[in-house]
């Protein structure tokens, strides 16, 4: 690894909400390049570049794979023990992990058992900050966050978020959390150039309750990048129809990106760097999670941080590109 004062200069570090938590603009997503079929000396060169690149937080959840818990479980063999003060492990439960009426949902007796799982996996006594990955509707909201109350005082995890909540229901749940004494520190919402709701209500609320965001999918599963702009390769997640399908490639789409692409340009970026550094121009955003295939790929998304600055011009020509190409802003 590189020189360790370098590396913590690579990157801005940012305040997480009104806590005293500092994470990397970018963070590393574990959600599809940890699991079973992948080379581990592979996985552990990109774990190593993001040391090296000043990431410090990592994102896991506990069905990342594939299979189920395959994430956790590299991560685990990756990650000294010695430096676990020096980065932050984050995890999630939700969805269902196993059968029957306990593996998955939001109560008390399946969140209980799915973290535990993940700290065996993970080897560790704790993790820094554990998230209910969505909302459970069929589980009383106090019941939920009661849990995560419990979870904290239990010493299984330091910090607890959502992930995936309404703003109405994230205000309610930074409330009822309040009251118990242990507060709501993040929220994980997808956010991108192509998906722009969270603007409409929940950036508002966390700006409020003064919880941090770290938001997903920034480059939209790929759709951000020059990927897709000759066609879908065949080895691309649009061509296997993983997280990412054909019909999402649309002419309107392919047309937002190239106007990017130019814009990009201008300002000596690829489109998946202006990307990022787009989501991360809102001080509201703490951190954009990225995923990474190889320590090369890692390198140029960490790039972005080299040019986070733009112009009410630039601004007003990415949201006039999106409304002529019919994409949302």
């Amino acid at each position: 690894m590189d020189d360790v004062k370098d590396k913590y200069e690579r990157q801005p570090y940012r305040r997480c909400g009104r806590s005293g938590l500092l994470l990397p603009a970018v963070s590393l997503g574990l959600w599809h390049n940890f699991g079973e079929g992948k080379s581990l000396d592979g996985q552990r060169a990109i774990f190593h570049k993001a040391l090296d690149l000043g990431i410090t937080h990592f994102d896991i959840a506990d069905r990342y794979g594939p299979p189920f818990g395959a994430a956790e479980a590299t991560f685990g063999r990756l990650l000294p023990r010695s430096m676990r003060d020096e980065v932050v492990v984050t995890t999630k439960g939700s969805n269902p992990m196993w059968d029957g009426p306990y593996g998955k949902g939001n109560s008390r007796k399946h969140l209980l058992a799915t973290l535990d799982r993940s700290l065996t996996r993970l080897g560790l006594d704790f993790v820094d900050i554990f998230y209910l990955h969505r909302d459970d509707a069929e589980t009383p909201l106090e019941e939920q966050v009661a849990t995560l109350d419990h979870l904290v005082r239990t010493g299984r995890t330091l910090y607890v978020g959502v992930s995936n909540f309404s703003p109405e229901r994230t205000a309610e749940a930074a409330r009822l959390l309040r009251e118990l004494g242990t507060p709501l520190l993040i929220h994980q919402p997808s956010y991108s150039l192509l998906n722009r709701k969270i603007e409409h209500g929940l950036l508002g609320v966390l700006e409020q309750e003064g919880v941090g965001c770290v938001v997903y999918s920034p480059l939209a599963q790929g759709l951000l990048t020059d990927r897709y702009l000759d066609g879908i390769p065949a080895d691309s997640r649009a061509a296997e129809g993983r997280f990412l399908t054909p019909d999402r490639v649309t002419p309107e789409v392919l047309a937002f990106v190239r106007a990017l692409s130019e814009l990009a340009a201008s300002r000596g970026q690829t489109v998946a760097q202006l990307s990022l550094a787009w989501a991360l121009r809102d001080p509201r955003v703490t951190s954009v999670l990225v995923g990474a295939s190889s320590p090369e790929q890692l390198e140029a998304n960490v790039a972005a941080v080299d040019r986070l600055d733009f112009s009410d011009d630039e601004l007003a020509a990415i949201d006039r590109a999106a409304k002529e190409a019919g994409i949302e802003a």
